[in-house]
């Protein structure tokens, strides 16, 4: 987990499990300890935060909402029907559609609707088109998210870092033997759950720039240190506040509803990102900023390789730590 002040890239706190002391390691008198460390299988020397790569299921939502109502794809208002699943024609076998299916029946959403939900088929259709509904396509959701810091290193100066992975008809081709592009790709890739990887740090970086407006900085730990070069979104404010207030709905009566806190107002989006050929695991995810009123701070938490019946993990765990940080420091949720 991590959590970054929205208007500058300051680090306030970044946690990776397993741990380990960097005192053991530094003395080298316990070599029980660190052997154990060295042949653990969860990897407690890789920064999770910086260097751990997942799919970050819907989490991802806001920015291709940002994107679609940008390029003017769909209008804010604008209502789409989940029935729980849309049916695409099957041109090889017309008695067999193509089911796309939602993770419920969400009914009639707009786009602030559908991110308080999470739903599927409204981000499957400005996506990849459904209906009478214009979709982004393919190489337009790859521009958004790129534009959006994802698919390349940030350039942070204190660990290592990855540069994650954004699909496209190219790395289809690179990665699989069936290497078309098809339009279900595009369906799977709109709720990111086609070949998607991004870091945690990422993802808190891009959640900073809706929170502020549309500025990415690079993230460092260093307090005091001069503003480092900063990239700024081509999004209107209009549209960044659309997307916030879909989040604060997220967390008035959506799926994020676990961080209904007394004492700070919040903007969250879930995700859940299923695991394995069998999908009996999950990553969990929270991702969101506060005060909503006047964002100051954005936040990140993945809960990795859980349980599939878990969905909220991360979203737990978050909670937590802002329970704590209204009894225990309430200057930085004013």
């Amino acid at each position: 987990g991590v959590i970054i002040d929205v208007n500058n890239g300051e680090i306030l706190a970044l946690s990776s499990y397993p741990e380990y002391s960097s005192q053991v390691l530094s003395n080298g008198d316990q070599s029980k300890i660190i052997n154990s460390l060295l042949l653990n299988k969860n990897k407690p020397f890789l920064n999770r935060v910086t260097s751990g790569l997942y799919t970050p299921g819907s989490t991802v939502k806001p920015f291709l909402a940002a994107g679609a109502l940008q390029n003017k794809i769909i209008d804010p208002n604008k209502q789409i029907y989940s029935p729980g699943y849309i049916s695409i024609p099957n041109r090889y076998f017309p008695d067999q559609p193509s089911i796309f299916k939602d993770w419920r029946a969400n009914g009639w959403t707009d786009v602030r609707r559908a991110l308080a939900v999470s739903s599927d088929v409204y981000f499957y259709a400005i996506g990849g088109g459904y209906a009478d509904q214009k979709g982004l396509g393919i190489k337009e959701i790859e521009r958004i998210m790129r534009m959006f810091g994802f698919g390349e290193k940030i350039g942070i100066d204190f660990a290592t870092e990855v540069a994650g992975t954004i699909p496209s008809p190219e790395w289809k081709i690179k990665n699989f033997a069936e290497g078309k592009w098809l339009l279900g790709d595009t369906y799977h890739t709109s709720i990111v759950q086609y070949g998607t990887q991004v870091s945690p740090l990422q993802l808190a970086r891009a959640t900073a720039a809706i929170a502020n407006g549309g500025t990415l900085y690079i993230p460092h730990i260093k307090m005091g240190e001069e503003k480092l070069p900063s990239t700024t979104i081509p999004i209107s404010a209009e549209n960044f506040k659309i997307i916030r207030e879909g989040m604060k709905m997220a967390v008035d009566d959506g799926t994020a509803k676990g961080l209904q806190i007394s004492g700070v107002s919040i903007g969250a989006k879930t995700g859940t990102a299923e695991l394995g050929a069998k999908k009996e695991f999950v990553n969990a995810w929270i991702m969101g900023f506060f005060p909503y009123e006047k964002p100051r701070y954005a936040f990140v938490v993945v809960m990795e390789k859980g349980p599939h019946e878990n969905t909220v993990g991360g979203l737990y765990v978050m909670r937590q730590v802002l329970e704590w940080m209204v009894v225990n420091t309430p200057e930085y949720l004013k």
